[in-house]
């Protein structure tokens, strides 16, 4: 389950920094509007994704309340995701995601 989550959440993250370095300067600079609604759609259905796999993820390992937060405050921050997948990679490396 912690692989699963850890494709999502990158996917997620990937999905928020098209938004923010694509889309969003393409409704803004060049009046496209279209982007930031089919990225931001996308982004969306994957933040929900994001979420309620995390839940489960966070259920099956145990992890704690605070940890979870810091997952959620991290998906809103860009690039941060991608230090939480190579930490989570390092933590889980020996039961290859398996518990």
């Amino acid at each position: 389950m912690v692989n699963l989550y850890r494709k999502i959440a990158i996917i997620e993250g990937v999905s928020y920094l098209i938004l923010l370095f694509v889309a969003m300067p393409l409704k803004y600079l060049f009046d496209i509007p279209d982007a930031v609604k089919y990225f931001g759609w996308i982004h969306g259905v994957l933040f929900l994704v994001f979420i309620g796999i995390l839940i489960i993820t966070a259920i099956q390992y145990k992890w704690s309340l605070k940890r979870v937060i810091v997952y959620l405050i991290a998906s809103v921050l860009p690039f941060i995701p991608f230090i939480l997948d190579k930490n989570l990679k390092k933590e889980y490396a020996n039961t290859s995601g398996y518990r």
